[in-house]
């Protein structure tokens, strides 16, 4: 009986080192990624409070932005940007101001998408011909000096405001493009006999 005991106990012993060894293995194993895994997504950093310059001293050119929080993604090659302004300084264009509450940096710069509550402000504050642009979406190509946009656009110029969908904005020229559905009330004619 002693003999049969031992044999029992040995192998009570070895089945709990074999569980053990399993639980131990499966504890430590990174978790499964699947593609509709968020922890593929996860940030490789992340930056708050922020802001940055790039400066062209031969051409007096400067671009400046400020976010409450960076995020980039390293595998899609993408920075996301929450509260953020985008302000772009030449002396040859007028001062083109953006804020949003959300950006996304694609493309080394190249292309920069606007989300959520986007204001964009052409000239100076105190400027006549001061244009204020809202929106809910802007695609911004500083290469280009183009934004676009193909959702609703609010745009308002001294007493006149402007509604639209879709539009494109050529900051070289001035030229705005309104795409579809525009109406225009001037204040200074509406209540006029």
């Amino acid at each position: 009986m002693v003999n049969r005991l031992h044999f029992s106990f040995s192998l009570i012993l070895f089945i709990i080192l074999i569980v053990l060894t399993i639980w131990l293995d499966q504890i430590t194993r990174p978790p499964e990624q699947n593609k509709d895994n968020d922890s593929l997504r996860a940030p490789d950093y992340i930056v708050e409070d922020l802001s940055g310059s790039r400066l062209d001293h031969e051409h007096a050119i400067q671009r400046k932005f400020t976010a409450r929080k960076l995020l980039h993604y390293v595998k899609e090659e993408v920075t996301q940007l929450e509260q953020v302004g985008f302000v772009n300084i030449d002396p040859q264009k007028p001062l083109l101001r953006l804020q949003a509450d959300r950006a996304e940096i694609r493309n080394k710069g190249n292309n920069i998408f606007f989300m959520d509550n986007v204001t964009a402000i052409r000239g100076e504050d105190q400027e006549k011909g001061k244009i204020t642009l809202m929106t809910h979406f802007l695609h911004l190509l500083p290469k280009e000096s183009l934004v676009k946009t193909d959702q609703e656009v609010t745009i308002t110029r001294l007493l006149t405001t402007i509604n639209a969908q879709g539009m494109e904005l050529d900051n070289r020229t001035g030229k705005i493009e309104l795409l579809s559905q525009v109406k225009a009330v001037d204040m200074r004619y509406l209540n006029k006999p």
